[in-house]
């Protein structure tokens, strides 16, 4: 009996482990771990070309609003803060739909990140515009380095989208997201 019930536990388990990968994080333990997403999303700041292919018009580059919108001609504001950039494509083509274009050809891609910002014990704190790959380390460096008092094993990140920061573990390949708060605490002596 007692190894039937291990053995359901595992099987459970091993579902959440594969439905925290299909629900595009993956987890690299503990509270010092980091999700790392999947999929980009949205947000206010970024600047995207839209390209509306056979409409000259309508093609051009939006800045997403601090309230998380683009003015799009014809349609309005479109929500773009929080989605991807295939949802707002779908969304752009569902509008341009509503008796403007009968089957509009929509593309829609990131031409600059949000900036990053980062303080504490680095050299220059301050906002930095953001890269495709960047690290905390990599940020570190925009930043001219550490301080001298800098604590260099552990880092604090407070993500766009909440409302707390996180402290993590500082490897080589700690990520950083647009948006992302960066703080470099100090050590202990």
């Amino acid at each position: 009996m007692k190894f039937v019930a291990t053995r359901r536990l595992f099987a459970v388990g091993l579902l959440g482990g594969i439905a925290s990968a299909c629900a595009g994080t993956i987890p690299t333990g503990g509270d010092d771990g980091i999700l790392l997403p999947t999929e980009y999303r949205l947000g206010a700041g970024d600047q995207l070309r839209i390209t509306v292919f056979g409409e000259a018009d309508l093609t051009g580059q939006y800045l997403i609003s601090p309230q998380g919108r683009i003015a799009f001609p014809l349609v309005g504001d479109v929500e773009a803060s929080g989605k991807t950039l295939n949802e707002l494509t779908v969304a752009i083509g569902e509008a341009l739909q509503q008796g403007y274009i009968r089957q509009p050809s929509v593309a829609v891609e990131v031409l600059n990140y949000r900036p990053f910002f980062i303080l504490g014990e680095v050299r220059t704190p301050g906002t930095y515009p953001f890269s495709a790959n960047l690290t905390v380390l990599n940020a570190v460096a925009t930043a001219q380095g550490f301080t001298y008092r800098a604590d260099q094993g552990h880092v604090f990140i407070k993500h766009a989208n909440e409302d707390a920061e996180r402290r993590y573990r500082l490897t080589t390949t700690t990520p950083v997201q647009p948006g992302d708060t960066i703080r470099i605490g100090e050590r202990f002596f």
